[in-house]
C-alpha cells in the first residue's frame, strides 16, 4: 500500500513536499514515480526514482523545480520536493512504485507499468 501525503493550498513561488510512505514492502527495490491529473487530463509523469535510487528523471514542465528522494532514515518513504510552484502544477498527485525499477530502456512516465498506485493528494497553487 502507498499512502501519499503534503498536498495543500500554497501560493504561486511556494514550496510544498509530498511525501510517499509504503507498507508491505521496501521501496529501496522499486522505481518510485511520481504523476499528477488536472481536472480533464490525462495523467503524466512529473518524475522518477529508481531503485535504490541511483538516478532520476523528471518532466521537462518541473526540471529545476522538483527533486525526488528517498528517505535516509529507513522510514520507506519517498519524497517530492516541490519549489517555484506555479498554477499549471495544480493537480492530484500520485506516487507508483515498480518493482525492480522500469529498466535502462524504460519509459518511467508512463503509467501502465507501474504494479502499485497511491490514492493522490491535491496540489493547488493559488494565490
Amino acid at each position: 500500500q502507498l499512502v501519499e501525503s503534503g498536498g495543500g493550498l500554497v501560493q504561486p513561488g511556494g514550496s510544498l513536499r509530498l511525501s510517499c510512505a509504503a507498507s508491505g514492502f521496501n521501496l529501496d527495490y522499486y522505481g518510485i514515480g511520481w504523476f499528477r491529473q488536472a481536472p480533464g487530463k490525462e495523467r503524466e509523469g512529473v518524475s522518477y526514482l529508481s531503485d535504490f535510487g541511483g538516478s532520476t528523471n523528471y518532466a521537462d514542465s518541473v526540471k529545476g523545480r522538483f527533486t525526488t528522494s528517498r528517505d535516509n532514515a529507513a522510514k520507506n518513504t519517498v519524497y517530492l520536493q516541490m519549489n517555484n510552484l506555479k498554477p499549471e502544477d495544480t493537480a492530484v498527485y500520485f506516487c507508483a512504485a515498480v518493482p525492480g525499477g522500469v529498466g535502462a530502456n524504460g519509459d518511467p512516465f508512463v503509467p501502465y507499468v507501474y504494479d502499485h498506485w497511491g490514492q493522490g493528494t491535491q496540489v493547488t497553487v493559488s494565490s
